[in-house]
């Protein structure tokens, strides 16, 4: 097996920044790693016009360490209130590249989500005539559906309906986690796509529950038994074009994870790229790791892949920071319980 790969520099079309104190410290460790990000749209208040995402990314801008070349794509927080026009407006002059749907309370800051999909439909209809893409968290949030099945039930009661509804709509699945979700894009001739996280090919539900409670580990879409993680690592490592890596990384402060009402989230943005990479390995399928994370995404997207390159190499094993300083608090970094061997080599 190689011991140096070069990669198309990567896109990571999932990303979480947050804003002030926060982006400040979490941001260079994506901007050292990868080039372009998909930044999500639940601030508070949260990025609902073309104004408020122009607004956003000059923060980001603004926040990037000096000699950083990483271009930050803006999303717009999809409510029941969105107007149609204003999706167009922020599609056309650039200020927006997708929109993201959150079920109303599924995960942070979503208690401004959507709960009636009729509601907006005239948004969604006007977003598959301009060819903007909608960005899902597929996960069911009744009462009566069980937290392990939320993204099965919501692929059958929401997503398979929508797709008959609004065929032309072109959908990403974020953050897939069950081979229901698997299945689901690979049946689907066109116009779907989904992302996969770093965490979720390593993590099973046993690694957040057996043995104790650890916080650390816990995200929404919670990681799911070890057949659905075995599903997810087939898809990513296969090469189907449709699945490309989108790390989710969503930091939080520890005083907020380690409390009675924890919040969902993983720091992952330092290691995201040596966990795919280790996960590509032990498949024996590292020739086609560049396609997950700086291909496939892009294809999806429209864009040429990025024109830089980096390197990732493979060495004696690693450790990063157990935690990076954020304000008066830190954040704890995601360990995937297994050493690290590759790296991106700084001089590439």
């Amino acid at each position: 097996m190689p011991d140096r790969l070069l990669l198309r520099r990567p896109d990571d079309w999932h990303l979480h920044l947050r804003d002030g104190a926060m982006m400040q410290a979490v941001l260079p460790h994506s901007a050292a790693r990868f080039g372009r990000a998909l930044v999500m749209p639940n601030l508070v208040p949260p990025v609902r016009t073309a104004a408020d995402a122009r607004a956003y990314r000059q923060r980001i801008l603004a926040a990037l360490p000096h000699d950083t070349r990483f271009a930050p794509f803006m999303t717009l927080y999809l409510t029941e209130d969105t107007d149609p026009d204003e999706v167009a407006l922020a599609h056309a002059s650039g200020a927006a590249l997708a929109v993201k749907l959150y079920p109303a309370g599924a995960t942070t800051n979503s208690h401004a989500g959507v709960r009636d999909l009729d509601a907006v439909r005239p948004v969604l209809e006007r977003m598959a005539e301009i060819g903007m893409p909608l960005c899902i968290h597929g996960e069911a949030t009744d009462p009566d559906v069980d937290i392990f099945d939320r993204e099965a039930v919501f692929i059958d009661r929401v997503l398979r309906p929508l797709r008959r509804r609004v065929p032309d709509l072109r959908i990403v699945l974020e953050h897939v986690t069950t081979q229901d979700g698997v299945d689901f894009v690979r049946d689907t001739p066109r116009h779907l796509a989904a992302t996969i996280t770093a965490h979720h090919l390593v993590l099973n539900r046993n690694a957040l529950l057996a043995g104790g409670i650890r916080p650390h580990l816990y995200c929404n879409p919670v990681a799911k038994r070890e057949r659905h993680r075995l599903a997810l690592v087939e898809a990513a490592v296969s090469g189907d074009r449709r699945f490309f890596l989108g790390t989710d990384s969503a930091p939080h402060p520890d005083s907020a994870k380690l409390s009675p009402c924890g919040c969902a989230g993983l720091f992952t943005a330092p290691v995201a790229l040596s966990v795919c990479a280790a996960i590509f390995e032990a498949a024996r399928q590292l020739p086609r790791l560049e396609a997950f994370v700086s291909l496939n995404g892009a294809a999806f997207y429209g864009m040429a892949p990025s024109a830089d390159r980096i390197a990732l190499v493979r060495g004696e094993a690693w450790s990063p920071p157990a935690a990076i300083p954020c304000g008066e608090d830190r954040v704890t970094v995601f360990d995937p319980g297994f050493p690290l061997h590759w790296r991106v080599e700084e001089s590439a």
